[in-house]
């Protein structure tokens, strides 16, 4: 483990560009793209390619302490992107109209950009301080992302209108505040309001985490409870089902494994909390119960349910590979709202099966780490992981996450993340006997 002397002189690695990576998706709106391009590429997208760059060039040697050999996550990143490049030969091969084409081509770029951050991450983020560094650098940006949400919540303050910054220009709407039941939803720096809220509950075990971590070995840090505090609140003010089912599955990973005084504590805060929410802002939380109540009634509900007659015929003529990713256009042939189905009718069978891989083998890194060691820190970071790649696992089945950027990407962080974690484990083991062996000699 890096100790803080040289962790302030460490130069930059893979956990830096990660960090600006995941400081651009946050705190640049979603809908500014860099000027001059044929094609519409954000920011992210741009750093993202480098990173994959950078990772090729860095294979090709042994002098940089990139990771190298298999891994649980590597290999699942890798299975996927070999699907998507299969899917877009199959789609391409024949004829495709020019708007599915375009379509096709900038998915394709933006999928290998995500999945250039995931292998960076999972084989450029060393030790336990460089991950830490990247995590925390997560949260800052979602909890900005946030912050610019409830902005837009409470005061109709849309600050997206100021963060249009040089060599950038907007592709859309540079604001995307829906309204329900006579509350304004916000998107904060994101695409749409079931992004914003989606990513913002995937941050909230991390923000947790952190907070819970100082209160154990470095005493009160008030800066992660208050980002805690800013995430949790804008989840419930995104007034999406996603969101709302994302904390919940979070806390189902989370609670269990907190010790018995710590989970009544935990349990109690929760309860607190809603109560908080339905006293400050009345009727919300009203709002949010009856999204699940009367979901039988509910409009996009309904639309999700004819989504599966719409996708049907698309799946049963292209079972295996799909129809390419990308070419299933929404304002063309209607909204699916569910990855998993938009997956099956894009990528077919295979890669329905392999984003499902996806999710497991983020679990599994995460889980094996936290059974192989009895460091407490990293037992507590091996379920939070979790529970966060647990968040984009469920929401897939509740809205198309991999059409929005932001929510992509940080699930491609995550896991990566995961296989990173699986990795200093891995070497901390490895190097155990080695430290034995010598105090042995030593002695």
């Amino acid at each position: 483990m890096t100790s803080p002397q040289a962790e302030g002189k460490q130069r930059a690695d893979g956990a830096t560009l990660a960090c600006v990576y995941a400081l651009a998706m946050t705190c640049i709106p979603a809908m500014l793209v860099v000027k001059g391009l044929p094609m519409a590429l954000t920011p992210g997208m741009a750093i993202g390619l480098f990173m994959g760059l950078v990772w090729f060039c860095a294979q090709l040697v042994t002098t940089l302490g990139v990771a190298k050999g298999r891994n649980a996550a590597r290999t699942a990143l890798y299975l996927f992107a070999c699907s998507q490049l299969a899917t877009y030969g199959y789609a391409t091969y024949g004829y495709l109209p020019a708007d599915e084409l375009a379509a096709a081509d900038r998915t394709l770029i933006t999928l290998m950009a995500v999945f250039a951050v995931g292998i960076a991450v999972c084989d450029g983020v060393r030790g336990l301080a460089r991950l830490d560094r990247l995590l925390k650098a997560m949260v800052i940006g979602a909890t900005f992302m946030a912050g610019v949400g409830i902005l837009q919540f409470t005061l109709a303050v849309d600050l997206t209108q100021f963060l249009v910054l040089p060599g950038l220009r907007p592709v859309g709407e540079m604001s995307y505040v829906l309204e329900r039941s006579n509350f304004r939803r916000p998107a904060g720096t994101a695409g749409h309001p079931i992004e914003f809220g989606v990513v913002c509950a995937m941050t909230v075990p991390i923000a947790l985490h952190y907070a819970l971590r100082a209160k154990d070995f470095g005493g009160p840090d008030k800066r992660w409870w208050f980002c805690l505090g800013v995430l949790a609140v804008a989840s419930m003010q995104s007034l999406s089902r996603s969101a709302v089912l994302g904390l919940a599955i979070a806390a189902i990973f989370i609670i269990p494994a907190m010790a018995p005084k710590r989970r009544v504590r935990a349990l109690f805060g929760i309860v607190l909390f809603v109560g908080a929410m339905r006293v400050l802002v009345p009727g919300l939380v009203g709002t949010l119960y009856s999204l699940f109540t009367s979901i039988g009634v509910d409009p996009s509900a309904e639309s999700r349910r004819r989504a599966i007659d719409r996708a049907g015929a698309e799946i049963t003529e292209h079972l295996l590979l799909g129809r390419g990713m990308g070419t299933y256009l929404p304002e063309k042939y209607g909204w699916l709202d569910n990855q998993y189905l938009g997956t099956l009718v894009q990528n077919g069978v295979v890669g329905m099966v392999l984003l499902i891989f996806l999710y497991l083998a983020g679990w599994y890194c995460a889980f094996r780490a936290r059974m192989a060691t009895k460091d407490p820190r990293i037992r507590d970071l091996g379920v939070t992981l979790a529970a966060c790649i647990a968040v984009p696992g469920i929401s897939s089945a509740t809205f198309d996450l991999l059409g929005f950027a932001v929510a992509t990407g940080f699930t491609f962080l995550l896991v990566g993340a995961a296989g990173s974690l699986w990795r200093t484990v891995q070497e901390e083991v490895a190097a155990r006997p080695t430290v034995e062996t010598r105090a042995e000699v030593a002695a």
